[in-house]
């Protein structure tokens, strides 16, 4: 069953309930420098694989980058 979050603002499917991880994944952000907040709080990294993204949440993800 698929269900609903709220990705930076826009809807977004996702397949069922997944790990911050498995978003990121599945995103193509894996492994890549970036900042999670989940219903408005921010996620360590060392929490993305524990913390659940269920239908409904609101997530914001801003990738990191270098350069000049």
């Amino acid at each position: 069953m698929e269900m609903t979050i709220q990705l930076n603002g826009l809807p977004y499917e996702i397949p069922a309930v997944m790990t911050v991880s498995g978003l990121l994944e599945s995103l193509g952000f894996g492994g890549k420098p970036c900042v999670v907040e989940l219903d408005g709080e921010a996620i360590f990294p060392r929490d993305h694989a524990v913390v659940m993204v269920v239908d409904g949440a609101r997530v914001e993800v801003v990738t990191l980058a270098a350069g000049g």
